[in-house]
């Protein structure tokens, strides 16, 4: 066999070298080639915990390679952030992103990344209410009569929360604001605690999960008297929204998936378009409601508007109410 010359060889190399490893097509195409990890900053079995798992399954069959959710709890989330704030990004990280990191990108001072800057965003997943529920001993079924009530008793009626920082609480302290009453915030170590002392009526007023608070509402165990989204819930269409007494209030809880900052385009753009074909799906659909929850469709583009937005709302909140983590 006739070998090249030296320089017929170094043309070839250079030549070589200019073209791309891999096409972007290509790319998109082989991708993904090996298990992919969905990082979950929450302890399997709660409400973040399986929505990831759907969506998983969803890629996994889809993609044929499977989604291996990988939980991450601890620090709010932070910690699951960070894992994949600092992951390769090649696609293989997923984050399970929330609005706890909205909220934290102001609440934390000494993060050691930057949400908005360092996660890119592919895709939303789903949106659900918080709601706001009372004690039955509570003196008031609707919002308005709460509110008349908290006027006429301030700093006597305790809300709880699942923590400092948490939704609950900043839903609360939202409410607070918009509505003129004094709660006095009690937090506690999780959800479920601050659910079992509103049963037990040692606290007046919560701002939990609607999945978490649905059946207590429905045994009248707990009284409901709004969601807080801007929509009424399909799972309590019954249930007024706040908003519509204390006009312009909005909390939801949403997820969506995230990856590196860095992650090519093309794989962004491919785990989006099929997300969003999982959300259009009447299994998945009906799966999620049963979680009191409703698809959330969005670009990339959309996603990323929808987390600047709501980091901006909760910055807000947290400094007007000066809310500091211990």
């Amino acid at each position: 066999m006739k070998l090249p010359h030296r320089r017929e060889f170094l043309h070839l190399a250079a030549g070589a070298a200019a073209l791309p490893a891999v096409s972007p097509v290509a790319r998109a195409q082989t991708y993904p080639s090996r298990p992919v990890r969905f990082i979950v900053g929450y302890a399997p079995g709660g409400g973040n915990d399986i929505v990831a798992r759907l969506i998983g399954q969803w890629l996994s069959e889809r993609l044929g390679q499977q989604f291996i959710v990988e939980n991450r709890p601890g620090a709010a989330t932070n910690i699951a952030a960070e894992a994949v704030v600092n992951a390769p990004p090649d696609g293989y990280t997923l984050l399970l992103a929330g609005t706890p990191n909205a909220i934290n990108a102001t609440l934390y001072g000494n993060l050691k990344f930057n949400f908005i800057r360092d996660i890119a965003p592919v895709a939303g997943v789903a949106r659900g209410p918080l709601v706001l529920v009372v004690n039955p001993s509570v003196p008031a079924t609707t919002v308005p009569e709460f509110v008349a009530y908290a006027k006429a008793n301030p700093g006597k009626i305790n809300m709880a929360s699942a923590g400092i920082g948490s939704g609950g609480h900043l839903a609360g302290e939202l409410f607070k604001m918009m509505a003129g009453v004094n709660l006095v915030h009690l937090p506690y170590r999780g959800n479920g605690p601050a659910l079992t002392d509103l049963l037990g009526g040692q606290v007046d007023v919560l701002f939990p999960t609607l999945a978490s608070s649905i059946e207590y509402i429905r045994t009248g165990k707990l009284r409901g008297l709004a969601v807080t989204t801007a929509m009424r819930s399909e799972a309590l269409p019954d249930l007024p929204t706040v908003g519509e007494s204390v006009q312009g209030y909005e909390m939801s809880a949403w997820y969506g998936a995230g990856v590196p900052k860095g992650t090519p385009a093309e794989v962004i753009d491919k785990l989006n378009r099929e997300i969003n074909a999982g959300l259009a799906d009447a299994k998945m659909k009906a799966q999620f409601a049963d979680l009191g929850n409703t698809p959330l469709t969005f670009s990339p583009a959309g996603f990323g508007k929808l987390i600047a937005e709501d980091t901006e709302k909760w910055a807000k909140v947290i400094r007007a109410a000066n809310i500091k983590v211990e």
